[in-house]
């Protein structure tokens, strides 16, 4: 088993004090080590109304990250040391942005805007502006609803910003990784993560068998087609040979080529989707978006 800084043993005793020092429902508190790789807060605080949050000591912008992300009317409930004992202090989360974390502990967040579950499809407005030109929400939506993804998935998602982002909240066990092959959509993705507080996201520049080596083997690939597309498939097969894919694409001559490709590289159960979104404009009048194309078979 590995070693942990926070013990069940430490687990318990911290649940033990906040349940005598507030009036919190226990049932109803998610429990969440960020000492641990890849768990991601701001989206656990976002979708539960009570978090206990185990932490080391550092993380000085850990609140004014909260706050930013519009997390201000949280209420907050800790001590002052490492150990469960001792007065219980309360804050508003608006009040702590210029604190930090001084000591490793365990600390209750609670939300009263508390959104029960995750909706899919955040609008585009929400993400970082850059120089990614990204996808409509409700094509979004229909891809990442294509997915299917669970909590502990890993996926590789190639030139997908939106995509990425919103699979590292719905896979908030898993891992994410992110190709991105122009520097600036690199950067845009970087402030993505910051902006969303992700830890499940790994950022690399191209997909070979040397970047990939020290990742989790992804189960599923997102992959918006491109002259290296062959290449990369390939690629992830050799990492994984039991893998889905999804490939997204707005030229209906690739799209017509991909069912044989997949032939090519042992991957059937293909299917070819296109999907089409019109929308009201204020002159009266329906203005389709963008109609693209999504492929998807399993090796």
């Amino acid at each position: 088993m590995e070693d942990h800084l926070f013990t069940n043993a430490h687990i318990l005793a911290w649940l033990q004090y906040f349940a005598e020092n507030t009036r919190v429902d226990l049932e109803k508190v998610k429990l969440l080590d960020i000492t641990r790789k890849n768990k991601n807060l701001i989206p656990t605080v976002e979708s539960h109304s009570s978090v206990l949050v185990f932490t080391e000591a550092g993380h000085p912008d850990i609140f004014y990250r909260m706050w930013d992300a519009g997390l201000g009317e949280c209420d907050v409930w800790y001590n002052e040391g490492s150990d469960p004992t001792g007065p219980i202090l309360h804050s508003k989360l608006k009040d702590m942005i210029n604190r930090g974390i001084n000591a490793s502990a365990g600390m209750l967040i609670l939300n009263p805007n508390a959104r029960s579950t995750y909706k899919i499809g955040m609008r585009n407005s929400s993400f970082s502006r850059g120089s990614v030109h990204y996808v409509g929400n409700e094509i979004r939506a229909v891809i990442l609803s294509k997915m299917h993804l669970a909590q502990g998935d890993t996926v590789c998602v190639i030139s997908g910003e939106s995509i990425a982002v919103e699979s590292a909240i719905l896979a908030c066990e898993g891992t994410v990784i992110a190709v991105e092959y122009s520097q600036g959509d690199r950067t845009t993705m970087e402030e993505n993560v910051r902006q969303f507080g992700l830890n499940n996201i790994s950022i690399i520049d191209h997909v070979d068998d040397e970047t990939l080596a020290d990742l989790p083997a992804p189960s599923l690939a997102f992959l918006v087609a491109s002259a290296s597309m062959e290449q990369e498939l390939a690629c992830l097969l050799r990492r994984n040979p039991h893998m889905e894919f999804l490939i997204y694409t707005l030229d209906f001559r690739c799209a017509a080529t991909l069912p044989a490709l997949f032939e090519r590289l042992g991957i059937g159960e293909t299917e070819v989707v296109q999907l089409s979104v019109s929308k009201l404009t204020a002159k009266g009048t329906f203005q389709t978006e963008p109609a693209p194309w999504l492929i998807s078979g399993r090796s």
